[in-house]
């Protein structure tokens, strides 16, 4: 297969990506929306039915209590949509990293070498890291928000960023762009899924404060705002090293390249922005007992500043960093 195929099948792969990612999340949605309201309901029926059926059925069913019978219940009438949008997001996933393999093979470079190629793969590691974050934390409530956020970076790639398969420049042409701009890559998509733990928390925290949250809804689906505060943190702490040691790899690799350390290049201002944002937020609740509203705001100025450096540095300001 010859290096133009390999672009083509590339560019085939992301259409079967976004849709893919689309109907994962309308099925996250609808999961969020439906799903657990309809297994409430088979509980609440299987005990209507074990109360009805008698103490002798009690003692006679498969798992010997009545709510053995409401758990089997329960579990016969598990709702389908969470098991379609895992599905459709790991064949998309799957389909994702086809993407970015068959243009790095065609290109016979790392493909992050411009934006299009870098929001892509920002893209798939945010989508890798709400996959490892909802086995770890059992966060499905998070799939849609995830979703979204992919597709649209998705789309603005496609429609506005797309650059056809070709050579980079010297400075690019290293293995530093391995190490130092894929640290930033997943550094980033996992500040992404934390920015949307944390938005959910301030809007389910602000709801509660109105008394609008209720038994019903999405809100009341999801964790307490303690649950999302702490999942927030958890992903931050892991992101904040790799990004630590993006910034320095880059360093090193800016003397290799240009002959200096720090040149107050507006990429390594604004990312070193971000650092101390995010290192505040961490060194207050860490010391001063920060947690709640006063953390996420911070956290979600540290993300905005995480997305200016991307998206407005890029394209706002002139500098070596050449992505746009």
């Amino acid at each position: 297969m010859g290096d133009a195929d390999l672009a083509n099948l590339s560019d085939k792969l992301m259409l079967t990506t976004v849709v893919l990612y689309i109907i994962a999340m309308v099925a996250y949605a609808a999961d969020l929306g439906f799903g657990r309201r309809r297994v409430r309901a088979a509980e609440v029926e299987a005990k209507v039915l074990v109360g009805a059926a008698g103490a002798e059925a009690v003692e006679t069913g498969p798992s010997g209590t009545a709510a053995g019978s409401a758990d089997e219940a329960a579990e016969r009438t598990q709702v389908e949509p969470a098991k379609l949008a895992i599905l459709l997001n790991v064949l998309g996933w799957g389909a994702h990293l086809g993407v970015i393999v068959a243009r790095g093979l065609a290109a016979n470079r790392w493909p992050w070498a411009n934006m299009y190629e870098f929001l892509t793969a920002i893209a798939f590691a945010a989508v890798t890291a709400f996959l490892i974050v909802m086995l770890r934390y059992r966060a499905r409530y998070l799939g849609a928000f995830v979703m979204v956020a992919a597709v649209v970076a998705l789309g603005v790639a496609n429609i506005w960023l797309y650059d056809e398969v070709g050579p980079v420049s010297p400075a690019l042409n290293s293995y530093w762009i391995a190490i130092h701009v894929s640290a930033a890559i997943i550094a980033t998509g996992a500040f992404t899924v934390a920015g949307a733990a944390t938005i959910l928390y301030l809007i389910k925290a602000r709801a509660e404060a109105r008394g609008k949250v209720g038994e019903h809804g999405i809100l009341a689906r999801m964790p307490s705002t303690e649950g999302l505060d702490r999942l927030a943190n958890a992903v931050t702490m892991f992101a904040f090293p790799i990004w630590t040691a993006a910034i320095i790899m880059g360093a090193i690799w800016a003397d290799q390249a240009w002959g200096r350390y720090w040149g107050w290049d507006p990429k390594e201002i604004w990312s070193f922005i971000t650092w101390v944002i995010y290192a505040a937020y961490l060194h207050a609740r860490a010391t001063a007992g920060w947690k709640g509203r006063k953390a996420a705001i911070l956290a979600l100025i540290a993300f905005a500043a995480l997305m200016f450096n991307f998206f407005g540095v890029n394209y706002m300001f002139s500098g070596l960093h050449s992505y746009a």
